[in-house]
């Protein structure tokens, strides 16, 4: 199983995570599991506003090169840009966990470097995969939750509000 996180700032949060959604569903496998919304702080560029962050499990049968094309392929086509690091954009999916996978390349690292750093990255993560083990750290998502240091907020997203 993968485990991606999708970030949103800019425009119809909601909407542009249902198409995020949609088009992994198309192109990248099977949707097995989503996390709720969860709106969090800003992290690292904190001069921009809230993100809805949301956490998946896809079945898929691409490799993880494949899989990263794939998902750069689909935030560009929902009119990413990447002008800044860690600056506010429409979408941003980042592949967190690839089965047990450890890989370290020029342009991907597995696991998600800052996995275990981010609070909007663990808590919904722990949400839908609480036992999950890093296959670096060997703890669980749970146990990483309760080592992370960040204080970043992180609300559970109500769309009724």
């Amino acid at each position: 199983m993968t485990y991606l996180l999708l970030g949103t700032n800019l425009g119809d949060r909601i909407q542009m995570l249902h198409r995020a959604i949609n088009l992994i569903a198309e192109r990248v496998g099977t949707v097995v599991l989503q996390s709720s919304l969860y709106e969090t702080a800003p992290w690292g560029v904190t001069d921009q506003p809230a993100y809805l962050n949301q956490v998946l499990v896809v079945e898929t049968q691409l490799k993880p090169e494949e899989l990263l094309v794939q998902t750069q392929a689909i935030e560009q086509e929902l009119g990413r840009v990447r002008l800044e690091k860690w600056g506010a954009r429409v979408i941003d999916i980042d592949i967190l966990y690839y089965d047990q996978l450890i890989l370290q390349t020029d342009t991907l690292t597995i696991p998600h470097p800052y996995l275990h750093q981010r609070r909007f990255t663990l808590v919904p993560l722990a949400e839908i995969a609480p036992d999950f083990v890093h296959p670096i750290l060997h703890k669980t998502t749970v146990e990483l939750l309760a080592d992370c240091e960040d204080g970043s907020e992180v609300i559970l997203f109500s769309s009724n509000e």
